[in-house]
């Protein structure tokens, strides 16, 4: 088939339009001049904090602009590139086309999903937790495949990550994980992954060759360096203090470095041991406890907004994604319907069309579509 393409340099154009649109560069580029300007002070640096958002702010606006303008061009160059193999009759020329049609249309539409994200905290990093559920050892391995499938995929693109704290389970896997991933956009990316994943397998733990089926469960928050919305009494914690450990029950400190915090009225945990100080685990676990809850009072505002509008389905059901390796061989959204017949690649962190279709999803939900 001879590939259209006056008419996909057209539907190129047009899906930029609306991007440009909705990322409006006007608006960008006043804001990078602000945001300049402040970085500019000299007593930028007497409160750090401060000039760390700045700076981290006025980098994600220059990159925003940047990705405008690149895609912009790209698309003009292709559209030379057709000129010149149409005009030239050259078919070696428009096959370099066709690749790079591919590749625009490809990183047009990751560059449209962004849009979507237009959430409180969407433009945020992003802090996972993964526990591991029903199961046994089952169970526990399979948290642990979550936690290297996240962990690949922000890998492949390049994101910063950093694993805070790992309970190890006594056989396989973990019981839980929290780790960061430092990268604009990556809450409003990382939380359509949030709920409940099933495995069905035949078990490798088992000798009678059945098929098991395990849960492990996904939370996302945003990275908050503060929430101030929230305070937190001392007389409503419980803070525990304990050695880091690693696979088996090592102990891989020697101190009680690693923190436990326990919100008394919620019953919410948060443990952090990657810190190499007690007071540093303690800043960090308060940090998370602290905009769980943030997010644990918006969430029952919603609810109670929803109930006095007569509405009170949850968007979200038990079971968001099950992963099948046995017979069949496939990953299957149970929201969005999206799946993929090779559960190893989803495994090794290609799950990229998982997350634009969820974010897709959570768009159409939100519009009542």
């Amino acid at each position: 088939m001879v590939t259209d393409f006056p008419a996909e340099l057209a539907a190129l154009r047009t899906t930029f339009a609306q991007i440009e649109a909705v990322s409006d560069p006007d608006a960008l580029k006043k804001r990078i001049a602000e945001l300049s300007e402040q970085a500019a002070a000299p007593d930028l640096w007497d409160n750090q904090e401060n000039a760390q958002a700045v700076t981290s702010k006025l980098s994600q606006a220059q990159n925003e602009l940047e990705r405008l303008n690149s895609m912009r061009q790209r698309i003009d160059d292709l559209e030379v590139l057709v000129e010149m193999g149409i005009e030239g009759e050259d078919a070696e020329t428009l096959a370099e086309a066709e690749v790079e049609l591919a590749k625009v249309k490809t990183d047009l539409q990751a560059m449209e999903v962004r849009t979507l994200m237009t959430g409180e905290w969407d433009d945020r990093g992003a802090v996972v937790t993964i526990r591991s559920g029903a199961g046994g050892d089952d169970a526990t391995d399979f948290a642990e495949m979550l936690l290297r499938m996240y962990l690949r995929w922000a890998e492949r693109h390049g994101y910063p990550t950093k694993v805070m704290d790992t309970s190890y389970a006594e056989g396989a896997g973990i019981k839980s994980a929290t780790f960061e991933v430092d990268a604009p956009y990556a809450y409003g990316t990382l939380s359509v992954e949030a709920g409940t994943h099933r495995l069905a397998r035949i078990s490798p733990f088992g000798s009678a060759d059945k098929r098991q089926t395990s849960f492990a469960a996904v939370e996302v928050i945003p990275i908050m360096e503060e929430a101030q919305e929230v305070e937190v009494p001392e007389s409503d914690i419980r803070v525990d203090v304990f050695r880091s450990s690693g696979p088996g029950g090592q102990s891989v400190n020697t101190t009680d470095s690693a923190v436990r915090i326990t919100h008394i009225p919620t019953g919410i945990v948060v443990s952090m041991q990657d810190e190499k100080s007690q007071i540093q685990n303690r800043a960090a676990a308060m940090r998370v406890l602290q905009t769980r809850l943030l997010l644990l009072k918006k969430e029952e505002e919603a609810a109670q907004k929803k109930e006095l509008a007569g509405d009170i389905k949850a968007s979200w059901g038990d079971q968001m994604r099950s992963y099948f390796l046995y017979g069949q061989q496939l990953v299957k959204d149970l929201r969005t319907g999206y799946e993929s017949g090779n559960p190893q690649l989803v495994f090794d962190g290609e799950i990229d069309g998982f997350i634009d279709a969820g974010i897709r999803w959570r768009r159409s939900a939100a519009a009542g579509e």
